[in-house]
């Protein structure tokens, strides 16, 4: 569990930096470019379930990443503001 948890807390580290260092960039509709370490990917949310997805290689193979957290984290804190 402690390692799961470590993980999870590098990954959320990661996507606040993307967010704070103004690496993601919304490109409308709900798709948003997001320049990580190794490239730049694309993070896509699907309008009905609101579930993202990333083109990364961790994203394809865990359903989780860094890119894509950091723009859960963006549309969050745009949500709290409005």
């Amino acid at each position: 569990m402690r390692l799961r948890q470590r993980r999870s807390d590098v990954l959320y580290e990661k996507a606040r930096y993307l967010v704070q260092s103004g690496r993601v960039e919304p490109l409308g509709n709900g798709v948003y470019n997001v320049v990580g370490e190794h490239g730049t990917y694309t993070v896509a949310q699907d309008p009905a379930t609101g579930k993202l997805s990333c083109n990364c290689q961790g994203f394809l193979g865990k359903r989780r990443c860094s890119h894509s957290q950091a723009v859960a984290l963006l549309t969050a804190k745009h949500h709290k503001s409005h």
